[in-house]
């Protein structure tokens, strides 16, 4: 009997219909299944090289198909990687991403391809494709030639080698966030330490720490402790906003800003090399800097035009900033702080007078937004704006843990469109931190049938605690309706050829355009009134209390924008202008770029780049300023519902189906400018951002 050969029938991860088998995917599946499609596929690329035609059908239909495949034996590896991490998948991961790596570079490095490729543009068949299909054309040939097709020898030996060696060292560079987040702990014992906690963090810490016990015999209590605080978000910020102990705020904020910059875990030479890979691959291609690269997968043109919007909201937002610190300032001193005000006061004193301010608290409104009902209005708000229906199917997927659920998006017909999973609680120990959608499976179609899209939506909100349920503060709100504009643009995507459905194909400056615009929403009243009712009575949001967070949306929005600035100033200064071989290091440019967007003077131990894991094992390298291209445009278009009359239903409802037809329908299969010129009738503008920011 051939043992192996059963072995593979029964390995999950070579299922290719139906949903990813997430309850049985294990470590042990990886290597074989990954190793037997690899071999599959360099079958099927050969075969397509040797009898190649040029048109659609016999090299896009082709290629399409080998996609699929990777879709059930690999993305589910990567999404567990980031849902429930552990050393055997890492292992596993890593003993096949070079093998990975070295197949993609292989299909996008096929000379027989790209010829094939320019053959369609210049053939008779090019006019009777329809727009997406062209588009299709056109990213296969631009990935090709940024992938290295028309390089030969040395060379090529040298680009690849440098692809291998950069995806190890993003991986490893994600690991080290991991470990070194996990590995912190501040263990609070005196009961007079928490004074001023608000009761959810007393509760989630007083639960963090009997999970943190393996022996599972901890009695910690919310009232009295021990109480374990982490660097995980939904921890480490109630903390620093609540916590009097200005000792262990400085604790915590220093732990928080050098993670993974020790040790093992020290991630700096990780970035060294990063950077300088970039640039080597870049100057290969024959660009000058990897910010130049970049760009050239992206809806901004060059990175003058970059630094001409940071340019204009920093000077809009900076002197709002300035005055924002002397408040903050001038609230210390009032209040007894004789030291002069630093990073680890900020969150303190910026509560108290958000507090003094709009007379709330965030402990006020948690209560008010249970992750079920906040779905609830979530989902009715896009049935009536988008004229579809989600609804719960327990039990109808397999999931990777219990917290897991599953839904299905379906038309006004009643016929399935989609469906997605929802993460939505923080799991410190396995789960990587802040929020994401991804594809779990593309819209497609396989022999003539249609295949619908499913995606993954995951957060690290607040968990239920005891007996009381998921109690989100608002901005866990506002992040689930961001992710949930991500989710909406693959989900309703009209287009079937997978390179550009949904969010594939979309120029990564333009990718944040839905999930921002969905933020809007919340400040919406009756999208927030429908939702907000007090879990124990049952009593809507008092009308003042919305009023309150309303008029709180553009507190301290200088600061806020000037922090973003700052992130994307060094991420593209450190892509563009750094050279990674001289004398200057990547912290040297972030203090450099931090004294320009700071108002307070930069915190001389911090290693914040070290985490910073969207440029470095991420999508955004020499595109984080994209958020901010994006919510112009975003901003730009909800300003259009404004105008429309946000109480004017009908209204809504016609607006909200022509921004489905365009923003969500296209997908990649246009040019963003294109959509949104068809959505807005104009070009985008930054008057309504910095109208929403309170910045004019």
């Amino acid at each position: 009997m051939d043992t192996k050969r059963t072995d593979l029938q029964d390995n999950p991860l070579l299922k290719t219909s139906s949903l990813p088998p997430f309850d049985m995917i294990r470590p042990e599946h990886v290597e074989d299944a990954v190793r037997t499609l690899i071999e599959q596929t360099k079958n099927k690329i050969e075969h397509i090289e040797s009898n190649l035609k040029p048109s659609w059908n016999g090299l896009l239909a082709p290629l399409e198909e080998i996609g699929l495949p990777f879709e059930y034996a690999w993305a589910p590896v990567v999404h567990l990687l980031g849902v429930r991490n552990c050393d055997e998948l890492r292992k596993a991961h890593e003993k096949m991403l070079g093998e990975v790596v070295a197949l993609d570079l292989r299909i996008r490095q096929s000379q027989p391809i790209y010829a094939g490729l320019k053959k369609i543009k210049e053939s008779s068949e090019w006019n009777t494709l329809n727009a997406a299909q062209k588009r299709v054309v056109e990213l296969k040939l631009r990935d090709a030639e940024l992938a290295g097709v028309g390089l030969t020898g040395e060379a090529r030996q040298r680009f690849n080698a440098i692809e291998q060696e950069l995806s190890r060292l993003s991986t490893d560079f994600a690991n080290h966030v991991l470990d070194a987040t996990k590995a912190f702990e501040l263990i609070i014992t005196e009961k007079n330490e928490t004074d001023g906690w608000p009761e959810s963090l007393k509760n989630l810490a007083a639960q963090s720490y009997n999970q943190s016990k393996k022996d599972g015999n901890s009695q910690a209590t919310p009232e009295h402790g021990p109480w374990r605080i982490t660097l995980d978000y939904p921890s480490f910020m109630p903390f620093m906003q609540h916590s009097k102990n200005r000792e262990q705020r400085k604790k915590l904020y220093v732990a928080f800003v050098t993670r993974a910059s020790i040790g093992k875990l020290d991630n700096s030479k990780i970035i060294e090399q990063i950077l300088k890979l970039r640039r080597e691959q870049s100057l290969i291609l024959g660009f000058e800097t990897y910010a130049q690269l970049s760009l050239a997968t992206k809806m901004a043109p060059d990175v003058p035009a970059v630094e001409t919007m940071f340019r204009e909201l920093s000077d809009a937002a900076k002197p709002y900033a300035a005055n924002e610190l002397e408040e903050l300032k001038e609230l210390a001193m009032k209040n007894g702080q004789k030291d002069a005000l630093t990073q680890w006061d900020i969150a303190f004193w910026a509560e108290r007078m958000r507090e003094e301010r709009f007379d709330y608290t965030d402990e006020q409104l948690r209560p008010y937004f249970t992750l079920e009902r906040v779905l609830e209005g979530l989902f009715a708000l896009s049935e009536k704006l988008f004229g579809i229906t989600i609804t719960k199917a327990h039990g109808e997927a397999p999931v990777w843990h219990p917290d897991v659920s599953y839904f299905k998006v379906s038309d006004t017909a009643g016929d399935q469109i989609a469906s997605f999973y929802l993460d939505p609680y923080t799991r410190p120990h396995e789960k990587r931190g802040g929020a994401w959608m991804d594809n779990c499976l593309s819209r497609r179609k396989v022999s003539g049938e249609l295949r619908l899209p499913v995606v993954h939506l995951c957060c690290n909100s607040t968990p239920p605690v005891g007996d009381k349920p998921s109690l989100m503060s608002f901005t866990e709100v506002r992040t689930l309706f961001h992710e949930f504009g991500h989710g909406l643009q693959a989900m309703l995507t009209t287009v079937a050829y997978t390179d550009v459905a949904g969010i594939n194909g979309i120029e990564w400056d333009a990718v944040e355009l839905a999930s921002q615009f969905m933020e809007n929403w919340c400040y919406h009243k009756p999208t927030i009134m429908s939702m907000a009712r007090h879990f124990e009575t049952g009593e809507a949001l008092p009308e003042e209390l919305f009023d309150k967070i309303r008029a709180a949306r553009i507190y301290r929005a200088g600061s806020l924008m000037m922090r973003q600035l700052e992130f994307g100033m060094t991420d593209m200064y450190l892509h563009h202008e750094h050279d990674p071989v001289g004398n200057l290091s990547a912290f040297d440019v972030h203090r450099h770029i931090a004294k320009q967007t700071s108002i307070l003077p930069p915190f001389k131990k911090d290693r914040f780049l070290c985490s910073f894991t969207h440029i470095f094992a991420g999508g955004y390298a020499a595109g984080y300023y994209g958020y901010k291209w994006s919510e112009v445009l975003s901003a730009d278009a909800f300003s259009a519902f404004e105008e429309a009359g946000l109480d004017n239903a009908r209204a809504l409802a016609e607006l909200g189906r022509k921004f489905r037809r365009t923003i969500l329908a296209c997908g990649g299969s246009r040019h963003p400018i294109e959509v949104f010129e068809e959505f807005r009738g104009r070009q985008p503008r930054t008057t309504a951002l910095l109208r929403h920011s309170g910045l004019l």
